[in-house]
Order: structure tokens, then sequence, then C-alpha cells
């Protein structure tokens, strides 16, 4: 290979594949912060540390109100440090007595509603920032949509065998209503390995069919290979049309679409536990990094949707019951809102690493399944058996 071409392709990668998704993740990670930030302020809480990434400091400076807010070396995270607070995670409360002037900056000693709302912000304005992101996109360059008209099936398909024909318009399935061509792919996303039971209209007749997409493997930019349930119908283009929202109609419409995510993500999450959907689709870092460079070789507006989905599943994940996440900072909330009293250092201790594991034990199994899925590691398979 030239060496010049060799440079170009590493540039290339460098590019989309890290910088880009280090952008993404420094956004992401910046506006669920700044959510703890703001509401903590707005509660009279002093905060000591404002952190985008972890380790040894690279910038920072210091604001009248006696917050560094500071860059660290690894960018892959960051948090907020409470006046009070013995360590970021706000776990364990500063070991020595406080005057009571600071503790009215205190966190651990605002009340249990305050607590509450500042632990809860991160992931709201996460949610907050897609919901209007969304909405932004919606007004900016307008809503693409799809009329769910049949407008080609590939032979050889479920919908060849079922008997969809060219302009079958699909009104629901498996008694979802449908009034996009999205709404199919959604669907038949989240129904894997079910069979499906679509309700057609073909001119004024109208029929029930049952189909059963089979899983196709499709080869990623990486070379990894994806798992796809394929139904084997495709859109009319001519029947695409974009939609300008005003500010009203844009927000009731991001709305809708971010509900329809937040369903499709817990779906998802259950079919995994049950074992309906393999949990190799599970992905960390790695796939993360895939999805942005991904994003960012489409243009400008998948950079932007990409960085609106980051921020919706951080905040849903966020708010699972786990210790260590803010979740388990709520549970813990709920559980002295029940008690009228906190529980026992002891008690929080052995959960915050009760939690600390079963995060790091699916980070481990999410980072395993982003090497497992790259082309590289079927050649260290080939080469040690």
């Amino acid at each position: 290979m030239d060496l010049s071409l060799l440079l170009t392709n590493v540039l290339h990668g460098v590019w989309y594949y890290v910088v880009i998704f280090l952008v993404i993740i420094t956004v992401v990670v910046f506006v669920h912060e700044l959510g703890h930030y703001l509401v903590a302020r707005a509660n009279g809480v002093r905060v000591e540390v404002f952190s985008i990434g972890f380790g040894p400091e690279l910038w920072g400076w210091n604001t009248r109100t006696g917050t560094r807010w500071r860059v660290a070396l690894f960018p892959l995270g960051g948090y907020v440090r409470f006046f009070g607070d013995a360590d970021a995670a706000s776990a364990t409360p500063e070991p020595r007595e406080l005057t009571e002037e600071e503790k009215s900056w205190s966190f651990q000693h605002k009340r249990l509603g305050q607590r509450a709302a500042v632990v809860a912000a991160g992931p709201a304005a996460n949610l907050v920032f897609a919901v209007l992101g969304l909405a932004g996109l919606f007004m900016v360059l307008g809503q693409p949509v799809t009329e769910p008209v049949v407008g080609g099936v590939f032979p050889g398909t479920a919908a060849e065998a079922a008997g969809i024909q060219v302009g079958d318009r699909v009104v629901a399935i498996n008694g979802r209503a449908v009034e996009r061509f999205q709404d199919i792919q959604r669907i038949v996303r989240l129904e894997i390995e079910q069979p499906l039971e679509l309700t057609l209209k073909r001119g004024d007749e109208t029929l029930t069919i049952s189909a059963r997409p089979r899983i196709d493997l499709r080869k990623g930019l990486f070379g990894d290979m994806e798992k796809v349930p394929v139904l084997g119908v495709s859109a009319n283009p001519a029947s695409t049309r974009v939609i300008h929202h005003g500010p009203i109609s844009a927000l009731g419409e991001s709305l809708s679409e971010t509900g329809a995510m937040v369903r499709a993500t817990f779906v998802g999450i259950g079919q995994m536990i049950s074992g309906t959907r393999n949990s190799d689709e599970l992905g960390g870092p790695i796939r993360i990094a895939k999805g942005a460079g991904e994003a960012a070789q489409l243009g400008l507006s998948s950079v932007i949707y990409y960085t609106i989905l980051l921020s919706l599943n951080l905040g849903l994940i966020n708010l699972f019951p786990i210790p260590v996440l803010d979740g388990g900072h709520l549970l813990f909330y709920a559980v002295e809102a029940i008690l009228g009293r906190p529980l026992g250092e002891r008690a929080q201790e052995y959960g915050f690493r009760i939690g600390l594991f079963l995060v790091l034990a699916l980070m481990i199994f999410a980072t395993r399944n982003d090497i497992v899925a790259l082309p590289v590691w079927d050649a260290v398979v080939r080469l040690f058996s």
C-alpha cells in the first residue's frame, strides 16, 4: 500500500472514529453534569469541582463561586463534586465535623427533596437535551416522513412468501398502528424473530396476513457482522416528504419520537433479559465510537442525531436503580423517605460496592462484545487455534 494512502486512511480513521467520538461524548457528559451543577447551585450547594474527564488535569480555572472547572486527561466521563463530599460519587460524607455555616453549603446536609432533585437533574438534563435537540432538527432541517406504502418486495424474503405486493399500505403490525414507513422498520427490529400479523390496505380491500422476518448478518463499516431482522419490503421514494415544523408541532413530534425511543430501549433490554434478543447486541465504547464514525461520514445532521440518541440513552441508563448510578442514589433516598432516616453507613457502603461491581462487570462484558465483533478477533482466534 502506498505510504501516503496509508497515512490518509489513518488520519481519516482518527478523525471520524476518535475525534468525533470524543466530541460527542464530551457534549453528552457536559449536559449531564451541567444538570447536576445548575440544580445544586439553585439549592445553595457549593460545587467544588466540575470535571470533564477523569485523571490528571490538563486545563482548568476557578470561578468566583469557588468551583474548579477542569478538563482531565481521560475524557470518557466526568463528574461534579459537592462541598461536604469526600468523593465524586457523593457516596461518602466529609469525615470532619462541619461548622453551621459550612453545613448550609453542604450537599449532605440539604433536605431530602433537594438532594433528590440535584441527583435527578443529571439524567433529566440529558432527556431534555434530547427532546429539545430533536425538536430543533425538525424545525431547521425538517422531519422526513415516508408513507407506509410498499414500494418494492425483495425476492426470497418473508414479505414475498407472505404475499405482500407493491402498492400495499401497511395499516398495523401486531395490533400497533403504523403511520409511517419508519414505524414498520422500528416494529420489525423490536419483534425480533417473532411472527408479525400485518393489516394491509390493498385498494378498497383490507387484508390480514402473517410473516416471520428472517435474521440476516450484515457487515458494518468495521467489518463486524450485525444481526438484523429483515421483512423484505422497501419504501416508495416518491412517497417521502419533509415536514418543516413550527416550535409547538416540533416539540410535540419530538416528544412522540423520544417516547418511542425510550419504549424501544426498555423493550430491547427486556428481550435481552428474557433471552429473546441476544446479549451480544450490548455495546461498549468501541461500538459507540463506531456509531459516531458512521454518523460523521453521513453528515452533520447525522452527528447531531447520534448525539441526541446517546444523550437519551445516558439519561435512561443513569436512572437504573443501581448504586453508584444516579438511580441508585434515588433508590436510597426513596428508602430514606419511607424509613424517615437514611440507611446505615454500612448498608450504603455495601450497596455502592455491589453497584460498582455490577457497573464494572457490565462495562467489561460490553467491551468484550465490541472486541469479539471486530474481524481482527477472528484472525486472533484462528492464529491460536
